[in-house]
Protein backbone atom coordinates (compact mmCIF):
# COMPACT_ATOMS: atom_id res chain seq x y z
CA UNK A 1 0.00 0.00 0.00
CA UNK A 2 1.44 3.22 -0.83
CA UNK A 3 1.08 6.54 1.32
CA UNK A 4 1.34 9.75 -0.37
CA UNK A 5 3.24 12.94 0.87
CA UNK A 6 3.32 16.31 -0.28
CA UNK A 7 6.50 18.58 0.13
CA UNK A 8 6.47 21.88 -0.95
CA UNK A 9 10.33 22.83 -0.88
CA UNK A 10 13.99 21.26 -1.81
CA UNK A 11 15.14 20.17 1.86
CA UNK A 12 18.42 19.28 2.92
CA UNK A 13 19.83 15.51 1.45
CA UNK A 14 20.30 13.91 4.57
CA UNK A 15 17.04 14.45 5.58
CA UNK A 16 14.99 13.82 2.17
CA UNK A 17 17.20 10.80 2.25
CA UNK A 18 15.65 9.27 5.18
CA UNK A 19 12.28 9.81 3.62
CA UNK A 20 12.59 8.44 0.21
CA UNK A 21 14.30 5.11 2.34
CA UNK A 22 10.73 4.94 3.72
CA UNK A 23 8.77 1.88 2.09
CA UNK A 24 5.77 2.28 0.47
CA UNK A 25 5.95 6.45 0.58
CA UNK A 26 5.42 8.30 -2.45
CA UNK A 27 6.94 11.59 -2.45
CA UNK A 28 5.02 14.32 -4.20
CA UNK A 29 7.77 17.14 -4.51
CA UNK A 30 8.57 20.56 -5.12
CA UNK A 31 12.33 19.76 -5.63
CA UNK A 32 13.26 23.84 -5.53
CA UNK A 33 14.49 26.27 -3.57
CA UNK A 34 11.91 28.64 -3.89
CA UNK A 35 8.25 28.99 -2.91
CA UNK A 36 6.16 26.60 -4.60
CA UNK A 37 3.34 28.61 -6.02
CA UNK A 38 0.23 28.77 -4.05
CA UNK A 39 -1.54 27.79 -7.69
CA UNK A 40 0.23 25.13 -7.83
CA UNK A 41 0.02 23.83 -4.26
CA UNK A 42 -3.53 23.60 -4.62
CA UNK A 43 -2.93 21.52 -8.10
CA UNK A 44 -0.86 19.09 -5.86
CA UNK A 45 -3.64 19.04 -3.69
CA UNK A 46 -5.99 18.30 -6.25
CA UNK A 47 -4.22 15.82 -7.92
CA UNK A 48 -3.20 13.92 -4.51
CA UNK A 49 -6.32 13.79 -2.48
CA UNK A 50 -5.76 10.77 -0.68
CA UNK A 51 -2.28 12.05 0.43
CA UNK A 52 -1.44 11.80 4.02
CA UNK A 53 1.48 14.23 5.05
CA UNK A 54 1.84 17.28 4.18
CA UNK A 55 5.64 18.72 4.87
CA UNK A 56 5.61 22.61 4.55
CA UNK A 57 7.52 25.64 5.15
CA UNK A 58 6.17 29.27 6.59
CA UNK A 59 5.61 30.71 3.03
CA UNK A 60 3.26 27.82 2.66
CA UNK A 61 -0.59 28.48 3.73
CA UNK A 62 -2.88 25.67 5.22
CA UNK A 63 -5.94 26.85 5.32
CA UNK A 64 -9.41 25.63 4.44
CA UNK A 65 -9.04 26.15 0.74
CA UNK A 66 -5.99 23.97 0.39
CA UNK A 67 -7.73 21.14 2.95
CA UNK A 68 -10.83 21.35 0.55
CA UNK A 69 -8.84 19.63 -2.03
CA UNK A 70 -8.20 17.02 0.46
CA UNK A 71 -9.48 13.90 2.01
CA UNK A 72 -9.49 14.68 5.61
CA UNK A 73 -10.14 11.21 6.65
CA UNK A 74 -6.20 10.54 4.58
CA UNK A 75 -4.42 13.76 5.75
CA UNK A 76 -3.19 13.11 9.71
CA UNK A 77 -0.49 15.15 9.86
CA UNK A 78 0.91 18.58 8.50
CA UNK A 79 5.17 19.02 9.27
CA UNK A 80 5.93 22.36 9.03
CA UNK A 81 9.84 23.13 8.88
CA UNK A 82 9.74 25.74 11.54
CA UNK A 83 9.43 27.31 14.95
CA UNK A 84 6.57 29.61 13.48
CA UNK A 85 3.49 28.06 12.86
CA UNK A 86 0.75 30.96 12.02
CA UNK A 87 0.53 29.96 8.51
CA UNK A 88 -1.62 27.02 9.49
CA UNK A 89 -4.92 26.99 10.43
CA UNK A 90 -4.86 25.40 13.50
CA UNK A 91 -8.20 25.18 14.22
CA UNK A 92 -9.23 23.45 10.90
CA UNK A 93 -6.59 21.14 11.75
CA UNK A 94 -8.32 20.73 15.05
CA UNK A 95 -11.70 19.97 13.27
CA UNK A 96 -10.70 17.31 10.93
CA UNK A 97 -8.04 15.81 13.59
CA UNK A 98 -4.45 16.43 11.78
CA UNK A 99 -1.71 16.80 13.74
CA UNK A 100 0.40 19.89 13.58
CA UNK A 101 4.49 19.11 13.84
CA UNK A 102 6.76 22.09 14.26
CA UNK A 103 10.74 22.74 14.79
CA UNK A 104 11.30 23.67 18.00
CA UNK A 105 14.60 23.47 19.68
CA UNK A 106 17.15 22.54 17.16
CA UNK A 107 17.44 26.75 16.13
CA UNK A 108 18.10 28.25 19.33
CA UNK A 109 21.59 28.47 19.23
CA UNK A 110 22.13 29.26 15.91
CA UNK A 111 19.36 32.02 16.25
CA UNK A 112 20.22 33.60 19.01
CA UNK A 113 24.05 33.67 17.61
CA UNK A 114 22.55 35.78 14.95
CA UNK A 115 20.85 38.31 17.49
CA UNK A 116 23.77 38.80 19.50
CA UNK A 117 25.31 39.48 15.65
CA UNK A 118 23.56 41.32 14.80
CA UNK A 119 23.36 43.95 17.78
CA UNK A 120 27.08 43.46 17.74
CA UNK A 121 26.70 45.32 14.38
CA UNK A 122 24.77 47.80 14.88
CA UNK A 123 26.40 48.64 18.01
CA UNK A 124 29.77 48.91 16.24
CA UNK A 125 27.81 50.88 12.89
CA UNK A 126 29.54 47.93 10.82
CA UNK A 127 27.22 48.30 7.87
CA UNK A 128 28.70 52.17 7.56
CA UNK A 129 32.07 51.27 8.12
CA UNK A 130 32.58 48.48 5.57
CA UNK A 131 30.75 50.98 3.49
CA UNK A 132 33.28 53.57 4.15
CA UNK A 133 36.21 51.34 3.81
CA UNK A 134 34.65 50.31 0.18
CA UNK A 135 33.91 54.05 -0.88
CA UNK A 136 37.02 55.27 -0.37
CA UNK A 137 35.41 57.64 3.05
CA UNK A 138 38.64 56.05 4.91
CA UNK A 139 41.21 58.83 5.23
CA UNK A 140 43.21 57.79 8.83
CA UNK A 141 42.30 57.34 11.92
CA UNK A 142 40.30 59.71 13.67
CA UNK A 143 39.08 60.16 17.50
CA UNK A 144 35.57 60.60 16.77
CA UNK A 145 34.75 59.12 13.33
CA UNK A 146 32.04 56.24 13.05
CA UNK A 147 31.57 56.05 17.23
CA UNK A 148 29.84 53.33 17.89
CA UNK A 149 27.76 52.11 21.42
CA UNK A 150 29.37 50.29 24.27
CA UNK A 151 27.99 46.62 24.93
CA UNK A 152 29.78 45.47 27.35
CA UNK A 153 27.51 46.30 30.96
CA UNK A 154 25.10 47.46 29.15
CA UNK A 155 21.63 47.30 29.94
CA UNK A 156 19.50 44.62 27.66
CA UNK A 157 15.90 44.14 27.37
CA UNK A 158 14.13 41.06 25.95
CA UNK A 159 10.31 40.78 25.67
CA UNK A 160 9.37 36.82 25.46
CA UNK A 161 12.08 34.42 27.36
CA UNK A 162 11.40 31.53 25.92
CA UNK A 163 13.88 28.73 24.60
CA UNK A 164 15.89 31.70 22.06
CA UNK A 165 15.26 34.50 24.39
CA UNK A 166 16.61 32.87 27.37
CA UNK A 167 19.77 31.09 25.39
CA UNK A 168 20.41 34.89 24.10
CA UNK A 169 19.85 36.55 27.45
CA UNK A 170 22.80 33.74 28.81
CA UNK A 171 25.24 34.87 25.82
CA UNK A 172 24.84 38.38 26.66
CA UNK A 173 25.14 38.32 30.69
CA UNK A 174 27.99 35.70 30.41
CA UNK A 175 29.75 36.81 27.99
CA UNK A 176 29.70 40.60 27.81
CA UNK A 177 28.72 41.10 31.80
CA UNK A 178 24.88 42.92 30.43
CA UNK A 179 22.16 43.72 33.46
CA UNK A 180 18.91 41.87 31.99
CA UNK A 181 16.02 43.11 32.10
CA UNK A 182 12.89 40.92 30.75
CA UNK A 183 9.11 41.52 30.01
CA UNK A 184 7.53 38.18 29.49
CA UNK A 185 3.98 38.20 27.74
CA UNK A 186 3.52 34.92 30.03
CA UNK A 187 5.09 36.50 33.00
CA UNK A 188 6.91 33.34 33.53
CA UNK A 189 10.29 33.49 35.13
CA UNK A 190 12.71 31.19 33.11
CA UNK A 191 16.07 34.14 34.18
CA UNK A 192 17.21 31.97 36.64
CA UNK A 193 20.52 31.85 34.84
CA UNK A 194 21.38 34.96 33.85
CA UNK A 195 20.02 37.19 36.74
CA UNK A 196 17.07 38.78 34.74
CA UNK A 197 14.72 40.94 36.38
CA UNK A 198 11.23 40.93 35.31
CA UNK A 199 10.03 44.48 34.89
CA UNK A 200 6.82 46.01 32.93
CA UNK A 201 7.38 46.68 29.35
CA UNK A 202 7.17 50.55 29.85
CA UNK A 203 10.62 50.22 32.67
CA UNK A 204 12.37 47.90 30.05
CA UNK A 205 11.71 50.48 26.87
CA UNK A 206 12.57 52.96 29.27
CA UNK A 207 15.84 51.63 30.27
CA UNK A 208 17.51 49.43 28.07
CA UNK A 209 20.13 50.49 25.85
CA UNK A 210 19.12 47.25 23.40
CA UNK A 211 15.57 46.17 22.98
CA UNK A 212 15.24 42.93 21.56
CA UNK A 213 12.01 40.94 20.95
CA UNK A 214 12.05 37.27 21.38
CA UNK A 215 8.43 36.52 21.37
CA UNK A 216 5.78 34.71 19.24
CA UNK A 217 3.69 35.71 16.98
CA UNK A 218 0.02 36.17 17.79
CA UNK A 219 -2.98 38.49 18.75
CA UNK A 220 -0.93 40.19 21.46
CA UNK A 221 2.36 40.95 19.65
CA UNK A 222 1.18 41.52 16.27
CA UNK A 223 2.52 45.18 14.97
CA UNK A 224 3.27 45.64 19.10
CA UNK A 225 6.46 47.62 18.04
CA UNK A 226 5.13 51.00 16.32
CA UNK A 227 5.72 54.06 16.92
CA UNK A 228 4.43 54.59 20.41
CA UNK A 229 6.52 51.73 21.53
CA UNK A 230 9.89 53.51 19.87
CA UNK A 231 8.92 56.36 21.50
CA UNK A 232 9.65 54.63 24.67
CA UNK A 233 12.53 53.86 24.25
CA UNK A 234 15.71 56.17 24.85
CA UNK A 235 16.80 57.98 21.71
CA UNK A 236 20.41 56.56 22.16
CA UNK A 237 18.74 53.20 22.03
CA UNK A 238 18.93 50.14 19.41
CA UNK A 239 16.23 48.02 18.69
CA UNK A 240 16.95 44.00 17.42
CA UNK A 241 14.51 41.50 15.55
CA UNK A 242 15.27 37.57 14.81
CA UNK A 243 11.62 36.98 15.52
CA UNK A 244 9.41 37.63 12.97
CA UNK A 245 8.62 40.78 11.05
CA UNK A 246 4.90 41.18 11.78
CA UNK A 247 6.08 41.96 15.25
CA UNK A 248 7.53 45.23 14.32
CA UNK A 249 5.05 47.92 12.60
CA UNK A 250 7.40 48.05 9.90
CA UNK A 251 6.56 51.75 8.75
CA UNK A 252 6.63 52.95 12.42
CA UNK A 253 10.33 51.88 12.65
CA UNK A 254 11.14 53.41 9.54
CA UNK A 255 9.90 56.65 11.20
CA UNK A 256 11.91 55.94 14.24
CA UNK A 257 14.91 55.57 12.61
CA UNK A 258 14.42 58.41 10.12
CA UNK A 259 13.61 61.58 13.10
CA UNK A 260 16.63 59.76 15.30
CA UNK A 261 13.24 58.75 18.00
CA UNK A 262 15.67 55.32 18.36
CA UNK A 263 19.64 55.63 17.07
CA UNK A 264 19.91 52.31 15.20
CA UNK A 265 18.12 49.17 14.18
CA UNK A 266 19.67 45.25 13.05
CA UNK A 267 16.50 43.01 11.60
CA UNK A 268 16.50 39.81 10.22
CA UNK A 269 12.53 39.64 9.14
CA UNK A 270 10.66 41.93 7.89
CA UNK A 271 7.24 42.00 5.88
CA UNK A 272 6.83 41.44 2.98
CA UNK A 273 10.19 39.28 2.64
CA UNK A 274 12.04 39.20 0.74
CA UNK A 275 12.13 43.30 0.70
CA UNK A 276 11.48 45.22 -1.98
CA UNK A 277 15.30 46.93 -3.24
CA UNK A 278 14.31 50.06 -3.37
CA UNK A 279 12.75 49.84 0.21
CA UNK A 280 13.74 52.70 2.48
CA UNK A 281 14.26 50.59 5.03
CA UNK A 282 17.51 49.18 2.94
CA UNK A 283 18.45 52.68 2.08
CA UNK A 284 18.87 54.25 5.88
CA UNK A 285 21.95 54.57 7.09
CA UNK A 286 21.01 53.05 10.97
CA UNK A 287 19.61 50.25 9.88
CA UNK A 288 20.78 46.36 9.17
CA UNK A 289 18.55 44.43 7.45
CA UNK A 290 19.45 40.54 7.03
CA UNK A 291 17.51 38.13 4.49
CA UNK A 292 16.26 35.96 7.08
CA UNK A 293 19.29 33.84 8.04
CA UNK A 294 18.89 33.44 11.80
CA UNK A 295 18.67 29.51 11.25
CA UNK A 296 21.30 29.21 8.54
CA UNK A 297 24.00 27.28 9.30
CA UNK A 298 24.22 23.70 8.06
CA UNK A 299 23.82 22.11 11.27
CA UNK A 300 20.53 23.68 12.30
CA UNK A 301 18.96 23.23 8.32
CA UNK A 302 19.67 19.78 8.53
CA UNK A 303 18.45 19.52 12.39
CA UNK A 304 15.26 21.20 11.18
CA UNK A 305 14.75 19.37 8.39
CA UNK A 306 14.87 16.21 9.99
CA UNK A 307 13.29 16.78 12.54
CA UNK A 308 10.22 17.51 10.05
CA UNK A 309 10.10 14.25 7.99
CA UNK A 310 10.35 12.66 11.85
CA UNK A 311 7.54 14.39 12.72
CA UNK A 312 6.07 13.81 9.40
CA UNK A 313 7.07 10.08 9.18
CA UNK A 314 5.14 9.52 12.87
CA UNK A 315 2.27 11.45 11.80
CA UNK A 316 1.43 8.95 8.89
CA UNK A 317 1.93 5.90 10.83
CA UNK A 318 -0.59 7.51 13.52
CA UNK A 319 1.84 8.11 16.05
CA UNK A 320 3.04 11.33 18.27
CA UNK A 321 5.05 13.47 16.89
CA UNK A 322 8.20 14.25 18.19
CA UNK A 323 7.62 18.00 18.61
CA UNK A 324 3.70 18.81 18.59
CA UNK A 325 1.77 22.16 18.19
CA UNK A 326 -1.01 22.11 20.39
CA UNK A 327 -4.64 22.69 18.97
CA UNK A 328 -6.38 23.22 21.84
Amino acid sequence: MTTKVILTRKIPKVAFDILKKQAGVKIISWDNEEPIERKTFLEYANKNPDCAGILCMLTDKIDEELLSKLNKNKLKVVSTMSVGHDHIDKQACKKYGIKVGYTPGVLTNSTSDLAVTLLLAAARRLKESSDAAINGEWTTWKPEWLLGKEVYGSTVGIIGLGRIGSAFAKRMHHGFDCKILYSDVSEKDFAKDFNGKFVDLDTLLAESDFVVPHCDLNSKTKEMCNLEFFKKMRKDAIFINTTRGDVVKQDDLLTALQNNIISYAGIDVTVPEPLPTNHPLLKQKNCIVLPHIASSTRKCRNDMATLAVNNLLLGIQGKNLLKEVGLD
